[in-house]
């Protein structure tokens, strides 16, 4: 991915727990800032989901668009990338999980690029603030549901 953006929070739960959450879509309207319906389209033999569609809303930021993803068979990572958006060129994202002593980091990597022009600056600063927003939700839904 290039120009992307990385931030990392530490969870109180164990890897499994925290991906559980990342993969159960269907309840990402519950706690996902923004995201108001999800639909996926394709699963793979493990019932993984390999194509989501998102609707966005976030006041003035409206958009529809569908990943890809990819899954690590250890569990400790997932990928996606972007098939189609309204507003989006491009997205590329990962989540990393790495067991700790005192449960595990989450490292969010994020790439964007959208269908119209923005200033580099501008867009990594939006990509920290997407990342920063998202990771503050995983740790409370996960911490919480525990």
């Amino acid at each position: 991915m290039a120009d992307e953006s990385t931030q990392s929070i530490v969870i109180d739960a164990p890897a499994a727990a925290i991906m559980a959450v990342i993969a159960d879509f269907a309840a990402y309207p519950e706690w996902t800032n923004g995201v108001r319906q999800i639909e996926v389209l394709d699963t793979d033999e493990r019932g993984r989901a390999r194509q989501v569609r998102f609707t966005l809303d976030q006041g003035p930021v409206k958009d529809e668009y569908v990943l890809a993803y990819t899954w690590a068979e250890d569990g400790l990572s997932v990928h996606w990338s972007l098939v189609r958006g309204q507003m989006q060129k491009s997205q590329e994202g990962s989540y990393r999980l790495v067991p700790t002593g005192s449960g595990t980091e989450v490292t969010y990597t994020l790439s964007v690029q959208l269908a119209i022009p923005m200033i580099g600056l501008f867009r990594r600063k939006a990509e920290k603030m997407i990342m920063d927003t998202a990771l503050r939700e995983l740790k409370r839904r996960v911490e919480n549901a525990g």
